[in-house]
């Protein structure tokens, strides 16, 4: 078996790093991939542990130097996943598990194929996610307002993942993710098949 890449995509407020930590205490041998990323550090928030934080130079000075499996601008802040530490994870054949962006996903496919599991998590409607997102109390109205704006365009962008999960129940939803995660180890193109099948042919009947 080799590793595979199980991405998470969705809103910001849609619940996805409650989610993932769930899912890094449920399922053995897996590599949560932190995202680098040049905005500032909210309240409650651990340098290398919800994010590694740097400045603009630095990441950019990265993307010159070919060090991020994929990487994009949003709300004039960059975002980037760091390619060593996936490529490891994934020799040790681990379940790598990124929370990136509709452009990260796109990029990462292109690079990785069908190692990939992509999972896209939103909620019910607009009106929900901008309830959630002011309950949390860390953003503005103007920048909710553009949150709310980048989701109805990462909308348009569903059908290129290969599942949808709308989070109305934490625990129905971290089930159902749980699920997909588990069964994208028993993807064909996550085995390695030549050996599997020269091995088993090569057995005495």
């Amino acid at each position: 078996m080799r590793g595979n890449i199980l991405i998470i995509s969705g809103p910001s407020g849609s619940g996805k790093s409650s989610l993932m930590q769930k899912v890094l205490l449920e399922i053995e041998d897996v590599y949560f991939s932190i995202s680098t990323t040049t905005r500032s550090i909210r309240e409650g928030e651990i340098d290398g542990v919800n994010y590694h934080f740097t400045s603009k130079e630095e990441f950019e000075a990265d993307i010159d130097n070919g060090l991020f499996l994929e990487w994009a601008k949003v709300h004039e802040n960059y975002y980037g996943t760091s390619l060593k530490p996936i490529l490891k994870a994934l020799h040790a054949g681990k379940i790598v598990v990124c929370d990136i962006d509709v452009q990260g996903h796109k990029i990462a496919r292109e690079k990785f194929g069908n190692i990939i599991t992509s999972v896209f998590l939103t909620t019910q409607n607009q009106e929900i996610l901008r309830q959630r997102l002011t309950m949390r109390g860390t953003d503005s109205l103007e920048t909710i307002d553009k949150r709310i704006s980048n989701a109805v365009s990462e909308m348009t962008r569903i059908r290129e993942y290969d599942y949808l999960i709308i989070n109305d129940n934490f625990e129905q939803t971290l089930t159902e993710l749980l699920s997909i995660a588990q069964s994208s180890r028993h993807k064909v193109s996550a085995i390695d098949t030549e050996n599997f099948i020269a091995s088993w042919a090569s057995e005495e009947v």
